[in-house]
């Protein structure tokens, strides 16, 4: 798979000895360009993942599109997240053939977020059918690009063509990434940063499906990181004082009727937090804060909501549609009445006020590998 490719490898590598956190994303473009919208939803997903990642700073990352993953990046240029501080491409494909889904293009949005720096690493030597696109995007960038010109360079000119020319202009890309993350390089090629806090050893059983045509998602980290090729090393734990246990008062047998006791363990199961519940707490919050961006973070690629109406959403990509009216308007309140857990369901009796009136409404949630894959409601 391209992730796995020594070019992509290559680059991450390059960015962890600068400091940084680097991730090769496979994505379902490399099946075909059929794929498409597929492959959109898969590195959404991705970035989700990473952004997550408590050892990186999720308000500063930048994503770095490579040939056929330039269909990509329109839609990050359109939709413009906080966090996002920057978008590379380097010798993109910009238009989908005849017959084939498109997404927004990125010569129809590129300038639309002016404080957006964007980056094209631009081969002198491409393809006719790419760069006719190419050239309709600089002409449509004007000063909103930044442009790295490699005129002696083919299509995959950092595979293909071992030149100063070629090793330069990947230098190049590099250091404008690390401005655009704010930070400057040292004089040692590291980050000017101060070292992490101690943090106390986490592990985490979360699994995550590698998305194929990689764009590389870069985030900035508190310290200079190890080189992607090589696992960091693990702190050895210290253990911790643990108190003696309380021991927990006795209650005689008669002290309490058997059902009773059943029917209070039972309440205790399906009320007490868990980590579904925790996810959807989450999602809670993201609405309330009409934060979009985050809101779809909960949620996975191929999630489905089915609407108190009947009607279904199907992927990540169309609650954005969805829900991004509802976000810019405002139109995002709801208090949760009760709520109950088990497992990796969650089933909330809530009062939506989307609509200005109170509409109260049963939600079904279903969580798998901390994001939401399914949502019913009822009214």
């Amino acid at each position: 798979m391209p992730r796995d490719w020594p070019v992509y490898k290559g680059y991450a590598t390059a960015a962890a000895r600068r400091g940084l956190v680097a991730a090769v994303v496979d994505h379902s473009l490399i099946h075909g360009l059929d794929r498409l919208v597929a492959a959109a939803d898969e590195v959404e997903a991705a970035v989700g993942v990473l952004r997550s990642d408590p050892r990186v700073d999720p308000d500063r990352v930048g994503l770095w599109f490579f040939s056929g993953a330039g269909l990509l990046a329109g839609e990050w240029l359109d939709s413009r997240p906080d966090w996002l501080r920057f978008v590379a491409l380097t010798y993109p494909l910009l238009a989908t053939p005849p017959g084939v889904d498109d997404l927004v293009t990125a010569a129809e949005v590129i300038g639309k977020h002016k404080d957006l720096p964007v980056l094209l690493t631009r081969a002198g030597l491409e393809r006719e059918e790419l760069a006719g696109p190419v050239a309709e995007f600089v002409s449509a960038g004007g000063a909103a690009l930044d442009i790295i010109d490699v005129p002696k360079g083919h299509h995959g000119f950092d595979m293909l063509d071992h030149t100063e020319e070629s090793r330069a202009a990947v230098t190049k890309a590099l250091d404008w990434a690390i401005a655009h993350l704010g930070e400057e390089p040292g004089a040692d090629g590291k980050l000017l940063v101060p070292p992490p806090p101690a943090k106390k050893k986490t592990t985490s059983t979360r699994r995550t499906t590698p998305a194929a045509k990689a764009p590389v998602a870069v985030q900035q980290v508190p310290a200079p990181a190890e080189p992607a090729t090589q696992p960091a090393p693990a702190a050895p734990a210290v253990p911790a004082a643990v108190p003696a246990p309380v021991p927990a008062p006795v209650v005689p047998a008669a002290a309490q009727p058997p059902l009773a006791g059943l029917g209070a363990a039972t309440v205790a199961a399906v009320t007490a937090d868990t980590p579904a519940a925790r996810v959807i707490g989450r999602e809670h919050a993201a609405y309330d804060a009409h934060d979009l961006e985050a809101f779809l973070a909960m949620y996975s690629p191929t999630a489905r909501i089915r609407l108190a109406d009947g009607s279904e959403l199907k992927g990540r990509r169309f609650l954005r549609e969805f829900y991004r009216p509802r976000f810019a308007a405002g139109r995002c309140k709801t208090e949760v009445v009760q709520r109950l857990m088990l497992g990796e369901w969650v089933v909330e009796h809530v009062i939506s006020y989307d609509d200005g009136e109170s509409t109260p409404q049963l939600a079904l949630y279903r969580v798998a590998d901390g994001l939401i894959t399914d949502v019913e409601f009822r009214a």
